[in-house]
């Protein structure tokens, strides 16, 4: 395994625990503000951006298959497919934040407000440098070296954004899905 692998392995298990302390506050405050959030959150609309970014991951795979035959072609068009459903996601939220806003909920509001924001706009931030991660990679593949990117810098790259993809699995679940539990 590279080094290059190797760090991103110890950064996600670092970004892994805090997403966990962040995941544990919303669920120790969920008695005081799941009203809130049964009234403001639309599971469904969300549901939808969150297909894009779910999907985001298997088009992942599909680049990683294709760096794996050395097929640059494919790399390339599946590392913008990516890119384009991590973006999705990312209107997704951006439409979501605003109709809170809108609602008058933000992050100082109360304790829905400031939970809520602080675990989703920090996933949002993960995903926004996973995107930039991947557009770096995707120049590389279009206009760098026939032997770039290495393996390393590819592997490292797919690992984080696999694991932004399984985070919002909690989140979803658990901020979106729980009242139905």
């Amino acid at each position: 395994m590279s080094k290059t692998v190797q760090g991103m392995i110890l950064f996600i298990a670092s970004e892994a625990t805090f997403f966990l302390m962040l995941i544990m506050a919303y669920v120790n405050f969920h008695k005081a503000t799941a009203a809130t959030a049964n009234a403001v959150l639309d599971p469904l609309k969300t549901g939808m951006f969150s297909i894009a970014l779910f999907l985001s991951s298997l088009t992942m795979v599909f680049a990683e298959h294709s760096f794996k035959k050395q097929n640059r072609g494919w790399v390339g068009f599946w590392l913008a497919v990516t890119i384009i459903l991590g973006a999705i996601f990312i209107a997704g939220q951006a439409i979501e934040y605003t109709d809170l806003i809108e609602h008058h909920i933000t992050i100082s509001r109360d304790l829905f407000g400031t939970t809520f924001f602080t675990l989703t706009g920090f996933h949002g931030f993960h995903v926004c440098i996973g995107l930039l991660l991947l557009l770096s990679l995707l120049g590389i593949v279009v206009f760098g070296r026939k032997e770039e990117p290495n393996s390393g810098g590819m592997d490292a790259i797919a690992y984080y954004w696999h694991f932004v993809d399984v985070v919002w699995v909690f989140i979803f679940s658990i901020v979106y899905l729980w009242r139905y539990i």
